[in-house]
């Protein structure tokens, strides 16, 4: 089952995730951010936890158009 998350921070290529405790993605884990509306389907990759619940990701692409409050599901593999 995969987890999802919400963006909470977006940083230039760098975007934070909040999930729960129980289900924060692994180091390396991709996780895909998608919006039909906005046109955006982007993969970023697990590179920190930054505590209990909030990850730390890489963009592969482009972030632009990434909002706070959008829904990420970790795909659960690199």
């Amino acid at each position: 089952m995969a987890s999802v998350g919400r963006v909470i921070q977006v940083l230039g290529p760098v975007v934070d995730c909040r999930f729960s405790t129980d289900s924060l993605p692994e180091i390396y884990n991709a996780i895909t951010i998608q919006d039909a509306k906005r046109g955006i389907d982007l993969v970023v990759e697990v590179a920190q936890h930054l505590g209990d619940d909030i990850v730390r990701c890489v963009a592969m692409a482009s972030t632009d158009g990434l909002v706070r409050g959008m829904e990420v599901v970790d795909t659960g593999a690199a």
